[in-house]
This record gives C-alpha cells, structure tokens and sequence, in this order.
C-alpha cells in the first residue's frame, strides 16, 4: 500500500493537461496499465499527479521510485527541465519556466559563507558572476540566449506575483486565455502591488487588452478655442428662443402696425447675424 503524500506547490507548477490529453492517458492506462513509475521524494509525490490520480480511481496497480534531492528548491529544478522537455508548450509558458528554473537556481547559490548569491559572488576562474554563469548554462540547456534567460526570469517573477493575487489570472496568461505578452510583464517585474492587483483584476474579468489600451492612448490635445465659434454657441440657443417668441407673437397680431413693430425688431437681429456672417 502506498503512503503517498500530494504537495500542491509540485502538483500545481505546470499547467494541467487539455482535457482531449487527459482522455487519451486515462484509456492508454485503462488499457495497457501503468508502466512508467511514479517519482517520489521521500513520501512526497514528483512526477505523475495524473497519472497516479488516474490509477486511484480506477485501481491500476503502479510502481514507484525514489529520488534524492536536497532541498524544495532542487525537486521545482528538477520537475521544470524533466516536464518541459516532455511537453508542448507555448512560448509563453517556456518563457515562464525557463524564467523560474533560473531564479530557482539562483536561490540556490551560496558562497563559501554560506551566503545567498545576491552578493555577485565569481565562478572559479572565468571571473564571471555566478548568476551570470547560471544564465549562461541555462542558455545553453534551453537554446536561447543568456539575456533571454534574464529577460523570462522578470517575467516569471511578475507572473508568479499575479498569480498570488488572483491564480485564475496566471493561468489565464500560461494558457494564452488573456493576451499578457512577454514585454508587459518585464515591466510588471518592478510594478507596485496596487499595480500588480489592478492588472489581475483586468485580466481575470477580461478587460486586460481593452485596459492596456486606454492606459497606452495619448491624451488628445486641447483645441484652440476660436472666438467665433465661442461666441455663435450661446447664441445658437438665444436665436431659437427669439425666433420661438417672433412666431408666437405672430400668431397674435391682427393690426398692420403690430406688423411692421415686429419687422423693425427682427430686422435688428437679422443685422446682427449678418454683421457676425461677415466676420467667419
């Protein structure tokens, strides 16, 4: 009987399989049983969440397998370079664990005192820092440049905190769900966590690209303001209020001298358009 322990960080790191994969395992294990063993640090379970998920429930018997490792940060190194060469992932989700395999290392490096490496500290005798040695290795693993592998370990960080914000939104960005490029999250590598929480509220309502898009627009600038205009607006509204007092007066005069008192006012207003016509 196995005493098998689920560790939520391990089972969580990569992102669940598409439900048309997760079928064809399940029949493929229904059907020719369980042959590759299940990794396991200590009780700790490593490498096979589905398929040992998939053999609990429909009783597949299965075997399993022990590796040593040192430390958390050693099982997460692992699992990145074992999983992301077994799978096809996009360029984002590469982006994300390469970002994350080279601040896993990092973590990792200590000097002679015992130190963590955020005091460059040189590597042997190339007289380079040993992030920079990392990010060079990496480079090679990975076949990206050493810079690109700098540039995903920004990008990893921001998406790790969005996801501690809102995990709905980090995986809607490693499942491309929401269009989060790799340069937006750079920059959101030394944003605030009012910022951080702002952008996960977009993302997870859907209004991230709207958003960006606003926030990336450049203020229209001011008109000038052109006297005529300023002055034909207000009396736009006073026109039509005396045209509606001319014609309801109009319907009022019966006497031919009422008329021509009334021609004499309106004549006056006509003059004073068109003395304003003449100045556009």
């Amino acid at each position: 009987m196995h005493n098998i322990i689920i560790d939520e960080q391990f089972r969580d790191l990569l992102p669940p399989l598409d439900a048309i994969t997760y079928e064809l395992l399940e029949a493929n294990l229904i059907q020719n049983g369980c042959r590759d063993a299940l990794i396991l640090w200590g009780d700790i379970l490593i490498d096979g969440h589905n398929r040992y998920e998939i053999c609990t429930r429909h009783g597949i018997e299965f075997k399993t397998m022990q590796k040593e490792f040192e430390s958390r940060e050693k099982v997460i190194v692992w699992i990145i370079s074992t999983q992301v060469s077994r799978r096809n992932m996009t360029p984002i989700q590469l982006s994300y664990y390469r970002g994350m395999h080279y601040n896993m290392e990092k973590k990792m490096i200590k000097n002679r005192e015992g130190i963590n490496q955020h005091s460059e500290v040189f590597y042997h005798d190339d007289r380079k820092p040993q992030s920079q040695f990392t990010a060079d290795q990496l480079s090679k693993q990975y076949n990206v440049s050493s810079p690109t592998i700098y540039r995903d370990a920004k990008a990893s960080e921001a998406t790790d905190a969005i996801g501690r914000v809102s995990p709905e939104a980090k995986w809607m960005i490693l499942s491309e769900k929401a269009k989060v490029d790799k340069k937006d999250l750079i920059t959101l590598a030394s944003a605030t966590d009012e910022e951080i929480a702002e952008v996960a509220a977009h993302i997870e309502a859907g209004t991230y690209e709207q958003w960006k898009t606003e926030m990336a627009a450049p203020p229209e600038p001011a008109r000038p303001v052109d006297p005529v205009l300023a002055g034909i607006r207000p009396l736009d509204k006073a026109i039509g209020k005396i045209a509606e007092s001319f014609e309801a007066g109009l319907a009022k005069i019966e006497e031919k001298d009422e008329r021509a008192e009334l021609k004499t006012a309106l004549r006056t207003y006509i003059d004073m358009l068109e003395e304003l016509y003449g100045r556009i």
